[in-house]
């Protein structure tokens, strides 16, 4: 098991934690990584771009001039593409971007990416975090002291005071573990997890059993 230091708010160290193999030591899966960041930004688009094609364009209906003799090419309608205010060639269409990635293809890019935080030395575990009023500066002095200029917190509740000291600070970002997703581990250089939230993920993700749907004999 990878083991990792314990910092209190202050910067300081105040113990070690091993972590579970099973979700931050698996074999790091690149492509699954790239399908589940590709995934998650396709599923954000609208899709509801549009735009008209040569048939659908108003006008056009009638030859311009006749096939030969006037010195001109030959054109069969103004809506063509090539004239102003034409249709357009290949126009998109609303469609849906989004595309499905299995059960065990996610989980597996999720401990993938937390297994390549621990690799980089990049995972910092907090022994807790909590503030007694909402201020941005305790959140600031919180990541000066643990050297994080650009950070994703991940927490096991859903602590406002410390959510919301942590909203206007640029290039941080708030989680709770059931809210954490690959493009935003890989988006930001540190992840900073509380012991509380390490041991809900491992409890999670360690520990995920897949049934299988048995059909009845007839």
């Amino acid at each position: 098991m990878a083991k990792v230091s314990v910092y209190n708010i202050e910067g300081n160290k105040v113990g070690d934690m091993e972590l579970n193999d099973a979700v931050f030591g698996v074999e790091v899966n690149e492509h699954l990584v790239h399908m589940a960041v590709v995934s998650q930004l396709a599923n954000k688009r609208q899709g509801t771009q549009s735009a008209k094609t040569r048939s659908e364009v108003s006008g056009g209906g009638r030859k311009p001039w006749r096939q030969k003799g006037t010195g001109h090419a030959r054109q069969g309608s103004t809506r063509a593409p090539q004239w102003t205010g034409g249709g357009i060639v290949f126009a998109p269409k609303p469609r849906d971007y989004s595309f499905k990635m299995n059960k065990k293809e996610k989980n597996l890019a999720l401990k993938s990416v937390l297994t390549s935080k621990v690799a980089e030395d990049k995972l910092i575990v907090l022994d807790s975090i909590s503030f007694d009023e909402i201020k941005t500066k305790k959140m600031v002095a919180v990541l000066n002291n643990l050297k994080a200029d650009k950070a994703l917190v991940v927490l096991n509740d859903n602590d406002k005071n410390v959510i919301l000291s942590a909203k206007n600070i640029p290039d941080v970002k708030t989680a709770l573990t059931n809210t954490i997703n690959v493009y935003d581990i890989l988006k930001y250089d540190k992840l900073i997890v509380t012991k509380d939230a390490v041991a809900t993920i491992e409890e999670v993700y360690a520990s995920v059993s897949y049934t299988h749907l048995t059909l009845p004999t007839t």
